[in-house]
Protein backbone atom coordinates (compact mmCIF):
# COMPACT_ATOMS: atom_id res chain seq x y z
CA UNK A 1 0.00 0.00 0.00
CA UNK A 2 2.97 2.34 0.91
CA UNK A 3 5.08 1.61 -2.82
CA UNK A 4 1.59 2.65 -4.64
CA UNK A 5 1.16 5.88 -2.43
CA UNK A 6 4.55 6.64 -3.47
CA UNK A 7 4.12 5.75 -7.09
CA UNK A 8 1.30 8.45 -7.40
CA UNK A 9 3.04 11.60 -5.42
CA UNK A 10 5.98 11.11 -8.03
CA UNK A 11 3.12 11.62 -10.32
CA UNK A 12 1.54 14.22 -8.98
CA UNK A 13 4.57 16.31 -8.04
CA UNK A 14 5.03 16.17 -12.49
CA UNK A 15 1.78 17.16 -13.09
CA UNK A 16 1.95 20.14 -10.61
CA UNK A 17 5.34 21.23 -12.31
CA UNK A 18 3.99 20.84 -15.92
CA UNK A 19 0.57 23.32 -14.90
CA UNK A 20 2.93 25.68 -13.71
CA UNK A 21 4.73 25.43 -16.79
CA UNK A 22 1.69 25.83 -18.86
CA UNK A 23 0.72 28.79 -16.19
CA UNK A 24 3.60 30.84 -16.81
CA UNK A 25 3.49 30.08 -20.81
CA UNK A 26 -0.60 31.28 -20.98
CA UNK A 27 0.66 34.40 -18.69
CA UNK A 28 3.43 35.46 -21.11
CA UNK A 29 1.74 34.96 -24.34
CA UNK A 30 -2.09 36.70 -23.14
CA UNK A 31 0.07 39.34 -20.65
CA UNK A 32 3.72 39.53 -21.61
CA UNK A 33 6.16 41.48 -19.95
CA UNK A 34 7.30 44.91 -22.00
CA UNK A 35 8.80 48.37 -22.32
CA UNK A 36 7.02 51.81 -23.51
CA UNK A 37 8.23 55.05 -23.47
CA UNK A 38 6.45 58.21 -22.52
CA UNK A 39 7.64 61.97 -23.28
CA UNK A 40 7.41 63.57 -20.07
CA UNK A 41 7.25 67.49 -19.89
CA UNK A 42 6.09 68.34 -16.33
CA UNK A 43 8.92 68.02 -13.60
CA UNK A 44 8.36 68.89 -10.52
CA UNK A 45 11.08 70.93 -8.81
CA UNK A 46 11.54 70.81 -5.37
CA UNK A 47 13.31 72.86 -2.75
CA UNK A 48 13.58 75.81 -4.69
CA UNK A 49 13.71 77.90 -1.15
CA UNK A 50 17.71 76.29 -0.97
CA UNK A 51 18.37 78.64 -3.84
CA UNK A 52 15.79 81.67 -2.83
CA UNK A 53 17.74 82.35 0.50
CA UNK A 54 20.54 83.41 -1.62
CA UNK A 55 18.41 85.68 -4.14
CA UNK A 56 18.28 83.11 -6.87
CA UNK A 57 15.69 81.69 -9.25
CA UNK A 58 16.30 79.04 -11.47
CA UNK A 59 15.14 78.55 -15.02
CA UNK A 60 15.02 75.31 -17.38
CA UNK A 61 17.50 75.09 -19.92
CA UNK A 62 16.08 75.88 -23.61
CA UNK A 63 18.18 73.12 -24.87
CA UNK A 64 17.17 70.38 -22.51
CA UNK A 65 16.74 67.03 -24.41
CA UNK A 66 13.69 66.02 -24.17
CA UNK A 67 12.74 63.45 -20.81
CA UNK A 68 11.95 60.14 -21.86
CA UNK A 69 10.67 57.53 -19.41
CA UNK A 70 10.35 53.91 -20.18
CA UNK A 71 8.59 51.69 -18.13
CA UNK A 72 8.73 47.75 -18.19
CA UNK A 73 5.94 45.77 -16.51
CA UNK A 74 2.92 43.88 -18.25
CA UNK A 75 1.41 44.67 -21.18
CA UNK A 76 -2.14 44.85 -19.20
CA UNK A 77 -0.29 47.37 -16.86
CA UNK A 78 0.82 49.32 -19.31
CA UNK A 79 -2.24 49.83 -21.03
CA UNK A 80 -4.08 50.93 -18.60
CA UNK A 81 -0.75 53.84 -17.82
CA UNK A 82 -0.80 57.50 -19.39
CA UNK A 83 1.93 60.42 -19.25
CA UNK A 84 -0.21 61.78 -16.03
CA UNK A 85 0.07 59.01 -14.14
CA UNK A 86 4.13 59.54 -13.85
CA UNK A 87 5.24 61.74 -11.19
CA UNK A 88 8.45 63.79 -11.92
CA UNK A 89 10.52 65.49 -9.98
CA UNK A 90 14.06 67.76 -9.43
CA UNK A 91 15.42 67.83 -5.83
CA UNK A 92 17.39 71.15 -6.21
CA UNK A 93 19.12 69.94 -2.42
CA UNK A 94 20.53 66.97 -4.92
CA UNK A 95 22.11 68.93 -7.36
CA UNK A 96 25.64 67.70 -8.41
CA UNK A 97 26.98 71.67 -7.96
CA UNK A 98 25.31 75.23 -7.86
CA UNK A 99 28.44 76.38 -9.08
CA UNK A 100 28.38 74.89 -12.90
CA UNK A 101 26.21 76.29 -15.61
CA UNK A 102 23.75 74.49 -16.52
CA UNK A 103 23.40 73.07 -13.22
CA UNK A 104 22.31 69.43 -13.61
CA UNK A 105 19.77 68.49 -10.89
CA UNK A 106 18.82 64.50 -10.90
CA UNK A 107 15.24 63.33 -11.89
CA UNK A 108 13.85 61.18 -10.10
CA UNK A 109 10.16 59.26 -10.83
CA UNK A 110 7.42 56.97 -9.24
CA UNK A 111 4.72 55.27 -11.32
CA UNK A 112 2.45 54.06 -8.81
CA UNK A 113 3.01 50.45 -7.74
CA UNK A 114 5.83 49.86 -9.99
CA UNK A 115 8.67 49.10 -8.88
CA UNK A 116 12.05 51.58 -9.12
CA UNK A 117 14.12 49.08 -10.64
CA UNK A 118 11.37 48.95 -13.52
CA UNK A 119 12.08 52.71 -13.98
CA UNK A 120 14.25 54.09 -16.57
CA UNK A 121 14.85 58.37 -17.30
CA UNK A 122 16.72 59.81 -20.12
CA UNK A 123 18.60 62.36 -19.61
CA UNK A 124 18.86 61.41 -15.89
CA UNK A 125 19.57 65.26 -14.58
CA UNK A 126 18.01 68.10 -15.63
CA UNK A 127 19.63 70.83 -17.14
CA UNK A 128 18.84 74.54 -14.78
CA UNK A 129 20.11 78.10 -15.07
CA UNK A 130 20.51 79.57 -12.35
CA UNK A 131 19.69 83.75 -11.68
CA UNK A 132 19.53 86.48 -9.63
CA UNK A 133 15.34 87.19 -8.73
CA UNK A 134 14.48 90.61 -9.08
CA UNK A 135 11.62 92.74 -8.65
CA UNK A 136 10.49 95.62 -10.63
CA UNK A 137 7.08 97.87 -10.90
CA UNK A 138 5.07 98.25 -14.16
CA UNK A 139 1.85 100.07 -14.93
CA UNK A 140 -0.67 98.42 -16.26
CA UNK A 141 -1.54 99.20 -19.82
CA UNK A 142 -5.88 98.93 -19.82
CA UNK A 143 -6.67 97.55 -23.24
CA UNK A 144 -10.44 96.97 -25.14
CA UNK A 145 -10.82 93.39 -26.55
CA UNK A 146 -10.78 92.56 -30.35
CA UNK A 147 -14.32 93.51 -31.82
CA UNK A 148 -15.63 94.31 -28.74
CA UNK A 149 -17.46 97.23 -28.54
CA UNK A 150 -20.53 98.49 -26.33
CA UNK A 151 -24.04 99.15 -27.06
CA UNK A 152 -25.20 101.47 -30.07
CA UNK A 153 -24.73 104.78 -28.78
CA UNK A 154 -21.86 104.74 -25.90
CA UNK A 155 -18.88 104.91 -26.34
CA UNK A 156 -15.84 103.66 -23.97
CA UNK A 157 -15.02 107.25 -21.87
CA UNK A 158 -12.10 105.85 -19.80
CA UNK A 159 -9.88 102.74 -19.05
CA UNK A 160 -9.01 102.18 -15.47
CA UNK A 161 -6.91 99.83 -13.63
CA UNK A 162 -6.81 98.57 -10.17
CA UNK A 163 -4.20 98.53 -9.21
CA UNK A 164 -3.23 101.07 -11.59
CA UNK A 165 0.77 99.52 -11.17
CA UNK A 166 2.34 95.70 -9.91
CA UNK A 167 5.08 94.63 -9.07
CA UNK A 168 6.51 91.68 -11.22
CA UNK A 169 9.74 89.37 -9.58
CA UNK A 170 11.04 87.00 -11.95
CA UNK A 171 14.74 86.06 -13.90
CA UNK A 172 16.51 89.01 -14.01
CA UNK A 173 16.81 87.98 -17.48
CA UNK A 174 13.44 88.27 -18.11
CA UNK A 175 12.65 90.90 -16.44
CA UNK A 176 14.70 93.35 -18.22
CA UNK A 177 12.87 91.81 -21.42
CA UNK A 178 9.51 93.50 -20.45
CA UNK A 179 8.80 96.40 -22.23
CA UNK A 180 5.10 96.71 -20.68
CA UNK A 181 2.11 94.71 -19.38
CA UNK A 182 -1.47 95.21 -20.67
CA UNK A 183 -4.51 93.78 -18.93
CA UNK A 184 -7.90 93.59 -21.68
CA UNK A 185 -11.41 93.83 -20.53
CA UNK A 186 -14.43 92.90 -22.53
CA UNK A 187 -17.01 95.61 -23.14
CA UNK A 188 -19.51 94.02 -26.11
CA UNK A 189 -23.03 94.75 -25.81
CA UNK A 190 -22.52 96.47 -22.56
CA UNK A 191 -24.94 99.27 -21.74
CA UNK A 192 -23.35 100.37 -18.45
CA UNK A 193 -19.66 100.72 -16.77
CA UNK A 194 -17.67 97.54 -17.01
CA UNK A 195 -15.26 96.15 -13.94
CA UNK A 196 -13.74 92.63 -14.53
CA UNK A 197 -11.08 90.64 -12.53
CA UNK A 198 -8.32 89.75 -15.41
CA UNK A 199 -5.07 88.53 -15.47
CA UNK A 200 -2.41 90.94 -17.11
CA UNK A 201 -0.46 90.22 -20.52
CA UNK A 202 3.00 90.87 -20.71
CA UNK A 203 5.28 92.63 -23.87
CA UNK A 204 8.77 91.98 -24.41
CA UNK A 205 10.62 94.68 -26.27
CA UNK A 206 9.95 93.29 -29.40
CA UNK A 207 6.29 93.65 -28.91
CA UNK A 208 5.62 89.78 -28.57
CA UNK A 209 3.97 88.67 -25.70
CA UNK A 210 5.67 86.51 -22.94
CA UNK A 211 5.19 82.26 -23.75
CA UNK A 212 3.47 80.42 -20.99
CA UNK A 213 6.59 78.58 -20.08
CA UNK A 214 8.25 82.29 -19.36
CA UNK A 215 5.39 83.45 -17.33
CA UNK A 216 5.19 80.44 -15.14
CA UNK A 217 8.94 81.96 -13.92
CA UNK A 218 7.08 85.18 -13.15
CA UNK A 219 5.04 86.14 -9.74
CA UNK A 220 2.57 88.38 -11.49
CA UNK A 221 -0.44 89.29 -10.15
CA UNK A 222 -4.79 89.78 -11.58
CA UNK A 223 -5.82 93.14 -11.63
CA UNK A 224 -9.21 94.83 -11.74
CA UNK A 225 -10.59 96.80 -14.92
CA UNK A 226 -12.97 99.30 -15.17
CA UNK A 227 -14.43 100.44 -18.47
CA UNK A 228 -16.56 103.45 -17.89
CA UNK A 229 -18.98 104.28 -20.39
CA UNK A 230 -20.23 107.44 -22.08
CA UNK A 231 -23.30 108.77 -23.97
CA UNK A 232 -22.56 109.67 -28.07
CA UNK A 233 -23.57 113.30 -29.20
CA UNK A 234 -24.02 112.98 -33.32
CA UNK A 235 -24.71 116.65 -33.45
CA UNK A 236 -21.90 118.46 -32.24
CA UNK A 237 -21.57 121.66 -33.89
CA UNK A 238 -17.88 123.52 -34.58
CA UNK A 239 -17.81 126.98 -34.66
CA UNK A 240 -14.41 128.73 -35.73
CA UNK A 241 -13.39 133.12 -36.18
CA UNK A 242 -10.08 134.12 -37.07
CA UNK A 243 -8.07 136.94 -35.62
CA UNK A 244 -6.00 139.77 -37.77
CA UNK A 245 -6.85 141.56 -40.71
CA UNK A 246 -6.15 141.03 -44.42
CA UNK A 247 -3.98 142.96 -46.62
CA UNK A 248 -5.90 146.75 -47.65
CA UNK A 249 -8.02 145.82 -50.04
CA UNK A 250 -9.23 142.86 -48.89
CA UNK A 251 -11.85 141.58 -46.35
CA UNK A 252 -12.91 138.58 -44.85
CA UNK A 253 -16.07 137.11 -46.93
CA UNK A 254 -16.95 134.13 -44.12
CA UNK A 255 -15.26 131.68 -42.25
CA UNK A 256 -16.23 128.05 -42.68
CA UNK A 257 -15.25 124.33 -41.01
CA UNK A 258 -14.34 120.85 -42.69
CA UNK A 259 -16.88 118.72 -40.99
CA UNK A 260 -18.41 121.35 -39.70
CA UNK A 261 -20.44 118.86 -37.42
CA UNK A 262 -18.48 115.87 -35.55
CA UNK A 263 -20.10 113.06 -32.83
CA UNK A 264 -18.74 112.99 -29.42
CA UNK A 265 -19.29 111.03 -26.58
CA UNK A 266 -19.24 112.48 -22.69
CA UNK A 267 -20.47 111.83 -19.41
CA UNK A 268 -23.92 112.69 -18.64
CA UNK A 269 -22.79 116.13 -16.65
CA UNK A 270 -20.32 116.96 -19.69
CA UNK A 271 -23.15 116.26 -22.01
CA UNK A 272 -25.48 118.53 -20.67
CA UNK A 273 -22.56 121.50 -19.73
CA UNK A 274 -22.31 120.87 -23.65
CA UNK A 275 -25.63 121.37 -24.41
CA UNK A 276 -25.90 124.90 -22.53
CA UNK A 277 -23.40 125.99 -24.71
CA UNK A 278 -25.82 125.04 -27.77
CA UNK A 279 -23.79 121.80 -28.81
CA UNK A 280 -21.21 123.74 -30.17
CA UNK A 281 -17.41 123.41 -30.22
CA UNK A 282 -15.61 127.12 -30.58
CA UNK A 283 -12.33 127.34 -32.35
CA UNK A 284 -10.48 130.15 -30.44
CA UNK A 285 -9.80 133.06 -33.04
CA UNK A 286 -6.41 133.61 -32.23
CA UNK A 287 -5.57 130.30 -33.98
CA UNK A 288 -6.52 131.26 -37.78
CA UNK A 289 -4.41 134.15 -37.85
CA UNK A 290 -5.38 136.14 -41.87
CA UNK A 291 -3.23 139.14 -41.06
CA UNK A 292 -2.10 140.08 -44.24
CA UNK A 293 -3.86 137.57 -46.57
CA UNK A 294 -4.74 138.44 -50.08
CA UNK A 295 -6.21 135.17 -50.93
CA UNK A 296 -8.27 132.44 -49.24
CA UNK A 297 -6.43 130.74 -46.26
CA UNK A 298 -7.47 127.41 -44.83
CA UNK A 299 -5.87 125.65 -42.22
CA UNK A 300 -5.60 122.26 -40.56
CA UNK A 301 -6.29 121.55 -36.66
CA UNK A 302 -6.90 118.89 -34.10
CA UNK A 303 -10.31 119.08 -33.14
CA UNK A 304 -9.48 116.98 -29.91
CA UNK A 305 -7.38 120.01 -28.53
CA UNK A 306 -10.30 122.13 -27.98
CA UNK A 307 -12.92 119.51 -26.86
CA UNK A 308 -13.92 120.29 -22.90
CA UNK A 309 -12.32 117.97 -20.46
CA UNK A 310 -15.02 115.27 -20.26
CA UNK A 311 -15.44 114.94 -24.06
CA UNK A 312 -13.91 113.18 -26.30
CA UNK A 313 -14.26 112.04 -30.29
CA UNK A 314 -16.17 108.76 -30.71
CA UNK A 315 -13.67 105.71 -32.23
CA UNK A 316 -13.14 105.50 -35.88
CA UNK A 317 -13.30 109.14 -36.68
CA UNK A 318 -10.39 111.60 -37.58
CA UNK A 319 -9.56 114.71 -35.40
CA UNK A 320 -8.57 116.34 -38.26
CA UNK A 321 -10.64 119.90 -39.01
CA UNK A 322 -9.95 122.19 -41.73
CA UNK A 323 -10.84 125.58 -41.43
CA UNK A 324 -11.49 127.69 -44.70
CA UNK A 325 -11.46 131.93 -44.75
CA UNK A 326 -12.90 133.10 -47.89
CA UNK A 327 -10.70 136.57 -48.33
CA UNK A 328 -11.98 138.48 -50.97
CA UNK A 329 -10.71 142.14 -52.29
CA UNK A 330 -13.31 144.57 -50.51
CA UNK A 331 -16.52 144.80 -52.35
CA UNK A 332 -16.79 141.55 -53.78
CA UNK A 333 -19.28 138.64 -52.80
CA UNK A 334 -19.70 134.69 -53.53
CA UNK A 335 -22.24 132.91 -55.39
CA UNK A 336 -22.75 129.28 -55.42
CA UNK A 337 -23.94 128.25 -59.31
CA UNK A 338 -26.27 124.92 -59.30
CA UNK A 339 -23.81 122.72 -61.31
CA UNK A 340 -27.32 121.79 -63.27
CA UNK A 341 -27.86 125.34 -64.37
CA UNK A 342 -24.65 124.96 -66.23
CA UNK A 343 -25.66 125.15 -70.20
CA UNK A 344 -22.84 122.34 -71.95
CA UNK A 345 -21.62 123.32 -75.68
CA UNK A 346 -20.85 121.38 -78.52
CA UNK A 347 -21.84 117.80 -76.60
CA UNK A 348 -20.07 115.05 -78.27
CA UNK A 349 -22.44 112.98 -79.84
CA UNK A 350 -23.39 109.52 -77.96
CA UNK A 351 -21.41 111.16 -75.41
CA UNK A 352 -22.69 112.63 -71.89
CA UNK A 353 -21.14 114.64 -69.01
CA UNK A 354 -21.18 114.98 -65.26
CA UNK A 355 -20.10 117.07 -62.79
CA UNK A 356 -17.88 116.58 -59.83
CA UNK A 357 -20.01 118.92 -57.44
CA UNK A 358 -23.11 119.89 -57.08
CA UNK A 359 -22.32 123.54 -57.20
CA UNK A 360 -19.62 125.78 -58.06
CA UNK A 361 -18.12 129.22 -56.30
CA UNK A 362 -18.40 132.08 -58.61
CA UNK A 363 -16.58 135.06 -56.97
CA UNK A 364 -17.47 138.50 -58.60
CA UNK A 365 -17.25 142.56 -57.67
CA UNK A 366 -18.64 145.62 -58.23
CA UNK A 367 -17.22 148.04 -60.26
CA UNK A 368 -19.95 151.02 -58.97
CA UNK A 369 -20.87 151.23 -55.51
CA UNK A 370 -24.42 152.03 -56.11
CA UNK A 371 -25.32 148.93 -57.66
CA UNK A 372 -26.76 146.37 -56.06
CA UNK A 373 -25.16 142.90 -54.54
CA UNK A 374 -25.58 140.30 -57.54
CA UNK A 375 -27.82 137.41 -57.23
CA UNK A 376 -27.28 134.14 -58.04
CA UNK A 377 -29.74 133.75 -61.00
CA UNK A 378 -28.34 136.98 -62.50
CA UNK A 379 -25.41 134.84 -63.72
CA UNK A 380 -25.05 132.95 -66.59
CA UNK A 381 -22.80 129.77 -66.80
CA UNK A 382 -21.35 127.50 -69.49
CA UNK A 383 -18.78 125.39 -70.80
CA UNK A 384 -17.26 124.02 -74.42
CA UNK A 385 -16.86 120.40 -74.90
CA UNK A 386 -15.94 120.89 -78.60
CA UNK A 387 -12.84 118.55 -79.65
CA UNK A 388 -13.49 116.70 -76.41
CA UNK A 389 -12.80 112.91 -75.66
CA UNK A 390 -14.35 110.60 -72.97
CA UNK A 391 -11.93 111.38 -69.73
CA UNK A 392 -11.78 113.87 -66.90
CA UNK A 393 -11.01 117.04 -67.37
CA UNK A 394 -11.13 120.10 -65.13
CA UNK A 395 -12.33 122.86 -67.56
CA UNK A 396 -12.66 126.42 -67.47
CA UNK A 397 -16.15 127.60 -66.90
CA UNK A 398 -17.58 130.73 -69.14
CA UNK A 399 -19.38 133.26 -66.93
CA UNK A 400 -21.34 136.18 -68.17
CA UNK A 401 -22.24 138.64 -65.33
CA UNK A 402 -23.95 141.71 -65.60
CA UNK A 403 -22.33 144.85 -66.12
CA UNK A 404 -21.30 146.87 -63.45
CA UNK A 405 -19.72 143.38 -61.72
CA UNK A 406 -16.56 141.52 -62.34
CA UNK A 407 -15.26 138.74 -62.01
CA UNK A 408 -12.61 137.98 -59.52
CA UNK A 409 -10.90 134.52 -60.40
CA UNK A 410 -11.29 132.17 -62.84
CA UNK A 411 -13.38 129.31 -62.69
CA UNK A 412 -13.03 126.13 -63.34
CA UNK A 413 -15.41 122.54 -62.93
CA UNK A 414 -14.12 119.19 -62.59
CA UNK A 415 -16.05 116.82 -64.89
CA UNK A 416 -16.19 113.17 -66.64
CA UNK A 417 -17.21 112.80 -69.89
CA UNK A 418 -18.56 109.67 -71.03
CA UNK A 419 -20.16 107.31 -73.50
CA UNK A 420 -23.86 106.79 -73.45
CA UNK A 421 -24.95 102.94 -72.35
CA UNK A 422 -27.40 101.20 -74.14
CA UNK A 423 -29.45 98.58 -72.75
CA UNK A 424 -28.32 96.19 -75.58
CA UNK A 425 -24.76 96.52 -74.78
CA UNK A 426 -25.30 95.87 -70.68
CA UNK A 427 -27.23 92.97 -71.17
Amino acid sequence: MKEKLTNNLSLKILSLIVAILVWLLVINVDNPIVTRSFVVTDVQLLNEAYIDADGKMCMRDKEQEPIRVTVKAQRKVLDDLSVMDIRAAADLQQAVSLDTNPVMVPISVTIGRIPSENIQVSPQNLSLHIEDKETQEFVVNVTVGNNSKPEKGYEIGTLESSPEKIRITGPTSLINKIDKVTASVDVNGATSDVTRETAVTVIDKNGEEFSAQDMSYLNVSKVYVTARLWKVRTDVKISAECSGTPADGYQVESVTTTPNVISVSGSDQTLMALAEQGNTISIPADIIDISGKTKDYEEKINISDYLPEGLKLISDSSSDVFVHVNILPEGSTVCDIPTKNIKVENMPEEMQVTFDAAQIEVRVKKTKEELENLQDKEIKASIDLKDIEEGVYEIPVDISIPEGYELVDEVRADIEVSKISKAEENS
